[in-house]
């Protein structure tokens, strides 16, 4: 299902994008919204269906950081405003919020990308140092807890989840992950996302940071730990050529204990919550299970341990 004509004329018409827009017959789709593809007289743009409804106080945080950023020399897609200066144009009943940003080709997410390049782009985010009044979102430092993991196994055990034999072997790791429990401190704005579906490769190369919506105040340290594991992980030589290149690129953060890892893990539980507990709803459809099942095949994918963790503190060390 397309943009209708109508409203891809007054998004047009709003964010002044040019006469003639056409908007590509597909969509590409992520968890916070999906985007669409709008060529016009002035050229290409990405426009970015919002799934849940947002104020422009809300966004409007994050899209400063994301302009300061960009100033930074950071490769960030342009954020494209109204004529009124908003980041979010709201089209009324049954139309949905959209965003608009300069077009950029991206490759796809690859955790593959060059670690020394994604060490220097992290660093260069750490160092546009900004704050909010706002608290650390509770994704990032709530631990799930034992009883809610045994509630959602049987729940999948019950319902015949395809996963139900993977999460009852992945029960106990995931509840031992929560000694990595630590308080997010040296709060400043984070990306908050910085996951390979978000910072990826331009066809030259190029390290680009997309989708800043879940930006907030967050521990950059934790958040530096997250993206060692995601461009290293298991692999000893891209773990320490990544915290290397931060480092020699002026990044301010240093990865000294194993709670440096607890946005990571905070966030790994909660997207496999969210994964088993939206196929287990009775309401979930065929094609929404099959979603969340490969949401959960993610973690499966690419466990993350305590033994996986010692491993990246020991690559660093050395």
């Amino acid at each position: 299902m397309t943009l209708a004509a109508a409203h891809v004329a007054d998004i047009a018409h709003r964010f002044r994008l040019g006469d003639e827009p056409v908007v590509a017959p597909t969509a590409a789709r992520g968890e916070q919204g999906q985007v669409w593809r709008l060529t016009s007289s002035r050229g290409t743009f990405a426009v970015k269906e919002m799934f849940k409804a947002w104020t422009e106080d809300e966004v409007r945080v994050a899209a400063d950081y994301q302009d300061a950023v960009t100033t930074a020399g950071v490769h960030v897609p342009r954020i494209i405003r109204t004529t009124n200066g908003d980041v979010i144009f709201d089209g009324g009943e049954d139309r949905p919020m959209i965003r608009v940003y300069a077009w950029t080709d991206l490759r796809d997410p690859d955790p593959r990308l060059d670690p020394v390049e994604v060490g220097r782009t992290v660093a260069a985010i750490h160092r546009v140092q900004r704050t909010d009044s706002t608290p650390v979102h509770p994704w990032y430092t709530e631990p799930v807890g034992a009883a809610r993991w045994d509630e959602l196994r049987d729940a999948a055990i019950e319902q015949g989840a395809p996963f139900a034999g993977d999460l009852v072997a992945a029960r106990d790791e995931l509840v031992a992950l929560e000694t990595l429990w630590s308080e997010p401190v040296n709060l400043q704005l984070c990306h908050s996302d910085l996951w390979a579906d978000n910072l990826r490769s331009t066809p030259d190369g190029l390290p680009c940071v997309i989708d800043w919506e879940n930006t907030g105040m967050a521990d950059p340290t934790q958040e530096l730990g997250l993206v060692l594991y995601e461009f290293g992980g298991a692999n000893s030589d891209r773990v320490r050529a990544l915290y290397r290149a931060y480092i020699d690129a002026g990044g301010p953060c240093r990865i000294a204990s194993p709670t440096d890892f607890w946005m990571l893990a905070a966030q790994m539980m909660h997207i496999t919550e969210r994964a088993v507990e939206l196929w287990v709803a009775p309401d979930a459809t065929t094609e929404q299970r099959r979603h969340y099942a490969a949401l959960f095949g993610e973690y499966v994918e690419r466990p993350l341990t305590l033994a996986l963790v010692d491993s990246m503190l020991a690559a660093i060390a050395e």
